[in-house]
């Protein structure tokens, strides 16, 4: 039984051993861990305020770039927009350009083909009347008494008459 009641003296030795030792151990030990642990909390203390710090910024860089990409879309359908007016513009533009070329050529061919015919009409007028004077001629040369040696004559003067 000695074993389980210990003696007065050396209680006494571990109580002073004890207390040495946490004096030795807080002059030496503890102040530098509670020191370590104190600038560890606030490593990560700053370090979790850095992170929500980013994240704020990177949540504000998202809302930014979000904005950016829809008036990104919005300018090229804009740009789009403009691009299919010019587009049926210069097609309305070609085409009525087109319609008035047509037109000018037609008339133009309207009107050569009016001198044309006036030219052909005069020279036909003309040749006509030199017919009419050659025959005239002829039959006034030889003025016949019978009718019908005239018209005998005339048909013979017109086969010999070449048209041109």
């Amino acid at each position: 039984m000695d074993l389980l009641t210990p003696d007065l003296g050396l209680f006494v030795w571990n109580i002073v051993i004890f207390l040495l030792l946490l004096i030795i151990l807080r002059k030496l030990a503890w102040k530098p861990i509670l020191k370590s642990l104190k600038e560890r909390e606030k490593g990560i203390s700053d370090s979790l305020a850095s992170a929500e710090k980013i994240k704020m910024e990177m949540a504000q860089m998202k809302n930014e770039n979000e904005a950016l990409l829809a008036k990104a879309r919005e300018e090229r359908a804009q740009l789009l927009k403009e691009a299919r007016e010019t587009k049926d513009k210069m097609i309305n533009e070609a085409k009525d350009m087109a319609k008035q070329e047509a037109a000018k050529i037609i008339v133009d061919a309207q009107a050569a083909i009016e001198q044309q015919k006036m030219a052909a009409l005069t020279e036909v007028k003309n040749q006509v009347g030199t017919l009419v004077v050659e025959v005239a001629e002829k039959i006034l040369r030889r003025q016949l008494e019978n009718k019908s040696e005239q018209e005998t004559y005339i048909r013979q003067l017109s086969n010999e008459v070449k048209l041109n």
